[in-house]
Formats: C-alpha cells, sequence, structure tokens
C-alpha cells in the first residue's frame, strides 16, 4: 500500500465561486471584484482551518508574498482553534533575518506542540521583490536561501551561541532561548538547476506544480539523484488544484463555471504581468495554456485540457500552481495513482471555494484513493465511525 499525506491551503485575502487573481506575479483583484467572492477574515479562516481538520488534511498552506496576510501571524491566529491540523508556513528569506525567521519557527513549534513545517519561498517576481527591497539576482537569491537554512539548523541543534559568516547571512552569538523538538521539516521548490540543487541538499519534500505526470516524474528524479548524491532521501509533493465530483461530467461543469466571470481583457492582463516572472516553474505553467491565446470566454473547458483530467484554466489568472485536477472521485483518484508512479507522496491541494472543496476531497476523494489501496493519513472526525468512509479499507 502506497501511503499519501493530502495538504490544504489558505486563500491569503479572497475566495470566490470563480477563479480569483493572485497568486506569485499573478494578477490580484479586489474582494468585491465579482459575484460569488468572499473576503478572507479571521472568521473565515477558522472556518477554513476547522474544515480541513475535519476533513483529515496533515496541514494547511499559508502562502507569503504582497498579496498575503502575514503568514506567521495567521498561522498563530489559528493554531489555537485547532488541535491537530500542521501549518505549512511559507517563509521568504530576505524579508527578515534568518536568526528571526529561526526565532519564530521555534517559538511556534514549542507552543503548538510540534505542528509547523516551512515551505521555503525564494521568490521570482521583480516588481514584488522590489517592493521589498530585495535587489539580489536569481542565483544569489538561491545561495542566501540556502544559508538561511544552513544558519537555521545550527540554531536549531546548538546548545552554544551560532556564529555564521556566510556571504548573504551572517550571525554573531546567535542564541534560541528554547530550541524546536522536533525541527521542523522543509518544503521547497523550483525548477531552475539551482532549486533542484538546493532542493537534494535541505529540503525533506520536494514540491512542484500540476505539470502532466511525466514532466513531474522527471523533476522528482532530478531532486532524488541529487540528494542520493548527499546520502540522503526527498519525499515528492504535488501542489495542484483539485476539482471532483460524484461523475466527470459534473466536475467538467464546474470547472466552466469557474471562468465564467473571466474575460479575455482579464486574461490578457494577467499574463502580461507573469510574462515578467523570472521563475522556470511559472514559466512552464504559462506555456502549458500557451499564456492565455485562443481563451474564449464561455467556452468548453476542455480546450484548456492539457492532458487527461489535467486542467490549466486557473493558471490562466493565477499566479503559481495554475492547473487543476478534474473528473469524477474515481477518475481524480486514477489521475493521482500516475503522479504516484512518478514518486509522488504528498499532494497540497485547493480548489475554489476552499470551505466548500474540502469536503468534496474528505468525503468523496479520499474513500475513492483509498478503495485503489492508498492508504491516507488522516486523524479527522470524518472517517471516525459509519458514514461516507464506512466499509472502506483504510
Amino acid at each position: 500500500m502506497t501511503d499519501l499525506t493530502l495538504h490544504w491551503f489558505l486563500p491569503p485575502f479572497l475566495d470566490s465561486r470563480h477563479v480569483a487573481g493572485g497568486g506569485p506575479g499573478g494578477l490580484v483583484t479586489g474582494p468585491d471584484a465579482a459575484d460569488g467572492d468572499r473576503t478572507v477574515d479571521l472568521n473565515y479562516l477558522r472556518q477554513l482551518a476547522l474544515a480541513a481538520e475535519h476533513n483529515g488534511f496533515e496541514s494547511v498552506l499559508v502562502p507569503v508574498g504582497l498579496w498575503c496576510e502575514d503568514p506567521w501571524v495567521v498561522a498563530s491566529a489559528l493554531v489555537g482553534v485547532t488541535e491537530k491540523l500542521k501549518f505549512l508556513v511559507a517563509v521568504r528569506p530576505g524579508v527578515a533575518s534568518a536568526l528571526k525567521e529561526a526565532q519564530s519557527a521555534a517559538t511556534f513549534q514549542n507552543l503548538s506542540g510540534g505542528r509547523l513545517a516551512i515551505n521555503l519561498v525564494t521568490g521570482g517576481e521583480p516588481a514584488e521583490l522590489a517592493a521589498y527591497g530585495d535587489g539580489l539576482g536569481k542565483a544569489q537569491r538561491y545561495a542566501r536561501t540556502g544559508e538561511y537554512v544552513d544558519l537555521w539548523k545550527r540554531l536549531w541543534n546548538d546548545a552554544e551561541p551560532v556564529s555564521f559568516d556566510g556571504e548573504y547571512v551572517h550571525a554573531d552569538g546567535a542564541l534560541l532561548p528554547v530550541r524546536p523538538e522536533p525541527d521542523p521539516p522543509i518544503y521547497f521548490a523550483g525548477t531552475s538547476p539551482a532549486a533542484v540543487a538546493l532542493s537534494g541538499r535541505r529540503a525533506e519534500t520536494y514540491l512542484t506544480w500540476g505539470e502532466p505526470p511525466a514532466a513531474v516524474g522527471e523533476k522528482l528524479s532530478a531532486v532524488r539523484a541529487e540528494a542520493a548524491s548527499h546520502g540522503r532521501t526527498v519525499s515528492g509533493g504535488l501542489r495542484v488544484h483539485v476539482i471532483a465530483r460524484p461523475t466527470g461530467e459534473e466536475a467538467w461543469r464546474v470547472a466552466g463555471e469557474l471562468l465564467e466571470k473571466v474575460s479575455p481583457e482579464v486574461v490578457a492582463a494577467a499574463q502580461e504581468k507573469l510574462a515578467a516572472s523570472e521563475s522556470e516553474s511559472q514559466r512552464r505553467i504559462s506555456e502549458l495554456h500557451g499564456r492565455g491565446a485562443g481563451y474564449v470566454q464561455g467556452g468548453d473547458p476542455h480546450d484548456l485540457e492539457v492532458y487527461p483530467g489535467l486542467w490549466t484554466g486557473v493558471g490562466l489568472v493565477r499566479g503559481g500552481a495554475g492547473t487543476a485536477l478534474v473528473g469524477s472521485y474515481d477518475e481524480v483518484a486514477a489521475l493521482i495513482g500516475e503522479y504516484v508512479a512518478q514518486g509522488v507522496d504528498e499532494l497540497v491541494l485547493s480548489g475554489y471555494p476552499h470551505l466548500e472543496e474540502t469536503f468534496h476531497v474528505g468525503q468523496g476523494l479520499v474513500p475513492a484513493l483509498r478503495r485503489r489501496g492508498f492508504g491516507v493519513t488522516n486523524h479527522g472526525p470524518a472517517f471516525a465511525g459509519a458514514g461516507v468512509g464506512a466499509g472502506v479499507t483504510a
């Protein structure tokens, strides 16, 4: 039996019944941009966190960037509402000092009882980096990220004061009053050679956006080969949206409805911004749908299907994760099986609107995965006793 770990995503400022702009370098729309939009306030975030916990997700990804609320504040506001849910907090090196981020991580890990993981985000959007006052080039940013993690590991494990003199990170006599137990696992993504090298050397889990299975497999093979050269192993994670319903026809209808409010002009504006990205991963996602060329509002959603069940409609206006797994519960489970065969064992999922979609995954997709022989990490009450999971072998 192959074990799968499922994570969910917390939308940072806006949720919607339509594809919402945003993501790294994406077009950011206001909370009143369209019918069906929802402002993400603390009350809604609490509902999302409780729904994710109820449906058995291992953690929620809390994003970072100009388009987000501060991830440490968001995670801290929600940790006391939940009991077992973990928080995959995105951290961008350069925004705060390496010592400050290490201290925040140690404090959160200890006060939460070990419910922290870190998603390292090096950044690839020039305008966003400039807003943060970050003028380093791409190679320099990856080198700095590596130095951040190197100092973190020492601070989290050394009982004596630490001095560190890197090219970008410096510390003299740094010490944490309480070290984390255990060390927060590191999640990292990226397609460039520098990203692959850093992932193999320091990440516990390598994340990739939802390209066709063979392309994902190529990435994972490269990272795992790099990790093996350092005597390490790395888990494979897929960051992707999901639209799963009892039937394929219903799922594809929902996919089409997500784009009802999206005009070609909105797509063109978003793609113009995304074209400035320095991210190789973003370039690959954008090219899956031809950077929106030929998009027709109200067209057949299958026109944006680039592999059976893999839909690129989200990436028309959203930066970052821009594809979705679409189909019946069993069809999506089968497609996930193709990714598992390529080395994926964790999935960071999301869907519009994020609250309702936790239940489609927890009550529909997870049982379908189990019917296919996958063991799904799940601590949620949705599968306790009788109910949707009854009669399904865990």
